[in-house]
């Protein structure tokens, strides 16, 4: 059996074996592949199984792979997959539920950590110098802020904003969220509250929900203007959840302190982002998924997908 994987550097750049996937059969294995469809069909050839992440998998190239009988993301997202093409082809496309809830909780933590505690910052100041020309025994750039009794605001409240929530609560938080679904898990993590309270009431708030039409550009100018004055924005979640620009502004004006920011709206990123020029603004590159332990719970996770598609019993099947 014939395996192709379009995009696979960022999965395994060489730290983690793929030998779970190449027990199935003849695995092709490509670092990236170009967003052209000709390139995407040449690449795919007669190839029956198809992994990608991000490659752009159109209803012209479903139909025009001869022998292709199941996609399977390598990511949870599967907005780069024409599901409906594929459903009309009879092709199951699978993805990664939850792979990253462990990691990407965490590492919305450890943007929030950095905001308070500027442990980067300082580092690097240090080795400038600027220590041994101190005339005090310390000296801050920035207020460390403690997070003991403030109140942090989940949008999303499912598998990762509950991880996030219940380190938050074990630094002392106030956990407070608003999500499409309520459970008593999350009731015993965190008060659900409207979105309007959420945002006038919060501290910090942190965005764990989905892209959907609803949630698309949802911090916005005028859903900042309803926020506390120097309330801290987390989001680690879908860079399209906010409005870049109205951020931005909120950042040099001051209404907002600080953001820690791991996705934004175009990926790779522009250099053109207001965001770059921003004031107090934390980004880093879509890492937080990225820890080898997740990456390979991921291989994982995609063996046992493409294990249960050949013996008739589908997984994780998102376009059924």
């Amino acid at each position: 059996m014939k395996m192709v994987f379009l995009d696979g550097y960022t999965l395994n750049p060489g730290d983690i074996s793929l030998e779970l996937l190449e027990q199935f059969g003849e695995l092709t294995f490509y670092d990236r592949t170009p967003d052209d469809p000709k390139i995407v069909l040449e690449r795919i050839g007669d190839a029956e199984i198809l992994f990608t992440n991000k490659v752009h998998i159109t209803r012209e190239i479903i139909f025009n792979a001869p022998n292709l009988r199941y996609i399977g993301v390598m990511a949870t997202g599967y907005n780069a997959i024409d599901i409906d093409a594929a459903r009309e082809k009879r092709i199951p496309v699978t993805n990664i539920p939850s792979y990253g809830t462990a990691i990407v909780g965490q590492f919305a933590i450890a943007l929030l950590l950095e905001i308070c505690n500027q442990v980067g910052h300082h580092n690097r100041v240090v080795h400038e110098g600027k220590w041994i020309e101190c005339p005090d025994y310390c000296f801050w750039d920035y207020p460390s802020i403690e997070l003991m009794d403030k109140t942090i605001g989940i949008i999303g409240l499912g598998r990762i904003g509950k991880t996030t929530a219940r380190i938050a609560k074990a630094m002392g938080m106030k956990v407070i969220a608003t999500s499409a679904d309520q459970d008593e898990e999350g009731a015993a993590l965190a008060e659900y509250v409207s979105l309007d309270a959420l945002l006038s009431g919060s501290d910090v708030i942190a965005l764990h929900c989905p892209l959907t039409p609803e949630t698309n550009g949802l911090i916005n100018s005028a859903t900042i203007e309803k926020m506390k004055d120097g309330v801290i924005i987390i989001n680690n979640s879908r860079g399209q959840l906010v409005v870049e620009q109205d951020l931005a502004d909120a950042l040099n004006s001051g209404k907002v302190y600080f953001a820690g920011l791991d996705v934004i709206s175009e990926e790779p990123m522009k250099a053109d982002n207001p965001l770059l020029k921003a004031k107090n603004c934390i980004i880093t590159p879509h890492i937080s998924w990225a820890a080898r332990e997740s990456r390979m719970r991921l291989v994982n996770t995609a063996a046992e997908n493409l294990r249960h598609f050949l013996d008739g019993d589908p997984i994780n099947v998102v376009n059924k």
